[in-house]
């Protein structure tokens, strides 16, 4: 029952961790944000192909008109997809940039990860996962990763494989992003203890 519930309400950002014009994360996140539209999901995009976001500086990165429009779809997405090449068994210093401009903005929040790695992307998935616990996050418990060239070409997702499991990715950011976002919303407005009353206003 739930999972047909219209997810017309949930807002997701996409996050292309990759400054490259040509990438093929960019090519697998954006598969998986046509995905999420097809299921009535609010789909908004961070691309540092379109916006430049400064490295991070706590003296100038809370500030400037990149910075501010991330942090207004940061703040209304209810799950964030991350999306970064597998560099040394490591996430890109691009998504590693992003992520050092927010904190609070992540918590109680649903986070799902996309890696194109050659070998699965494991230690690049746990990386981005310490920082969601860090942050309060939640994330799936799984990331979907890919290899160029045998999932993707170009602009196009070329494996059926793939293909299925951002289907199954979609499936469950859906279902779980709404449940979160439900009960993230009730904590926030609530009077009962839990880790979200810290954030409370």
């Amino acid at each position: 029952m739930i999972e047909n519930k219209s997810s017309e309400s949930l807002n997701v950002l996409l996050v292309v961790g990759n400054r490259s014009a040509q990438s093929t994360t960019r090519t697998v996140v954006n598969h998986l944000g046509n995905l999420m539209s097809q299921r009535d999901c609010v789909v908004n995009h961070f691309d540092y192909a379109e916006e430049n976001l400064p490295l991070f500086d706590v003296q100038t990165a809370f500030s400037g008109e990149i910075y501010t429009s991330l942090k207004q779809r940061v703040k209304a997405a209810d799950v964030i997809v991350l999306g970064t090449p597998d560099y040394h068994g490591s996430m890109s210093s691009a998504l590693k940039n992003f992520l050092d401009h927010f904190w609070t903005e992540f918590a109680g929040k649903l986070f799902g990860a996309i890696v194109g790695s050659h070998e699965k992307g494991l230690t690049v998935q746990d990386q981005m996962r310490t920082v969601m616990r860090q942050c309060y996050g939640w994330s799936l418990p799984y990331g979907v990763s890919f290899q160029d060239k045998t999932d993707v070409d170009g602009e196009a997702v070329i494996s059926d494989a793939l293909k299925s499991k951002l289907e199954g990715m979609v499936r469950d950011l859906v279902v779980y992003g709404n449940l979160l976002a439900q009960q993230r919303q009730a904590d926030l407005k609530g009077t009962e203890p839990g880790f979200l009353a810290h954030y409370r206003k």
